[in-house]
């Protein structure tokens, strides 16, 4: 197959919505598929990933969240799909960009798919935009209903997608890299710096964006309420200079964006993961951390219930309940042998989940869209 990604975001942003995509592209390329990735221009953005040519389209920078960057629809994306002629077009979380990709698929008369990642409507509150969310509502639906396929990675969100009158609408599974998150991966290293070198001390981790959906304050209760626990928070982004400041005098340890094995790493040398997102479609970091054999604690909201197996793999604590959380952190961590059990149970239910099995979903839904 011929498939032209159009998507709101790719290299050198690291995101969930980015590492899906490039790990499919990766597996789409040893089913012998090609394609072309349609982004953002980033300042210093790779040209070409696993051998296909990345078109770049200018962006700006949106003013609540510089690191995003919206590329308004450009004449140039007809152009590039024209000479690429691809048997589909896969628009990824459209909004801005994706809606070029919508037009230029109906122009050429090119199958259209579209997948669904981020509640950008429900995002757009925490920065000031809340007056956009109905029309925004109205715009995601429209730019999904020109799609024959969409493509979402929970069943909450296709429940979700189905009441607003979005249709065609399949569940693509998610994958996770479980040989590069692996419990094998501890490090006495990175815990010692994780844990600001207090490595005996029971660890928790945060991984994701730091940006005010996150919840991530709630994570301070943990450590007034919880003896000889410390926090280690992964990430980046627009919240990062409140936080430290909110977290001053508590024992966490910001350290900033990691990848690869130093990713890994930090999984593989904490204790258990905290989640305290409730605005999540999925939360890949939550597969990460199983992967990691980290048990989670996460809010029982969104897709959590479908990645967290209650008393499994971890617990699922009360949104907006601070005792819920606490209580749910001090049971990890003052069990040992429960720890342990959900260690391990944690580590199995991600041997489940494969990029090579989400991929090759994905090409099933791509072969249903053509076939009409």
């Amino acid at each position: 197959m011929r498939i032209a990604f159009v998507t709101e975001s790719f290299l050198p942003a690291t995101d969930g919505v980015v590492t899906r995509l490039r790990h499919t592209l990766d597996e789409l390329s040893t089913f012998g598929d090609e394609f072309l990735i349609v982004a953002p221009k980033y300042g210093e953005g790779p040209s070409s990933y696993a051998g296909a040519p990345i078109h770049r389209v200018p962006a700006v920078p949106f003013p609540p969240y510089p690191q995003i960057k919206l590329a308004p629809p450009n004449p140039s994306v007809g152009r590039v799909l024209s000479r690429f002629r691809p048997d589909l077009v896969h628009i990824v979380n459209p909004f801005v960009l994706g809606a070029a990709g919508v037009f230029y698929a109906r122009t050429m008369g090119l199958t259209l798919v579209a997948s669904y990642h981020t509640n950008v409507t429900v995002y757009a509150r925490f920065y000031g935009l809340g007056f956009l969310g109905g029309l925004g509502v109205r715009w995601v639906r429209a730019l999904h209903n020109r799609a024959r396929i969409n493509l979402c990675t929970s069943k909450a969100t296709q429940d979700y997608l189905m009441s607003e009158g979005i249709r065609g609408v399949r569940f693509w599974p998610q994958g996770v890299d479980a040989r590069r998150f692996h419990p094998d991966k501890f490090s006495k290293d990175a815990r010692v710096r994780l844990s600001d070198g207090n490595p005996g001390e029971r660890l928790l981790l945060y991984v994701g964006r730091l940006g005010h959906e996150k919840n991530i304050t709630l994570l301070k209760k943990a450590l007034w309420d919880v003896p000889e626990t410390r926090l280690a928070i992964v990430g980046d982004g627009p919240a990062r200079g409140e936080l430290e400041r909110a977290f001053r005098g508590t024992p966490t340890v910001f350290a900033g964006m990691l990848q690869g094995e130093e990713l890994a790493e930090a999984y593989a040398s904490a204790d258990a993961f905290v989640f305290p997102s409730t605005t999540e479609t999925l939360g890949l970091a939550m597969i990460e951390a199983l992967a990691s054999g980290l048990p989670v604690i996460a809010a029982r909201s969104g897709a959590a219930h479908e990645v967290v197996s209650e008393g499994e793999s971890g617990f699922l604590y009360e949104p907006g309940s601070e005792e819920s959380f606490v209580s749910a952190v001090r049971r990890v961590l003052a069990d040992e042998d429960l720890r342990l059990r959900l260690s391990a149970g944690a580590r199995t239910a991600a041997e489940g989940r494969t990029w090579e099995a989400s991929t090759a979903a994905l090409r099933g839904y791509y072969r249903e869209a053509m076939a009409g």
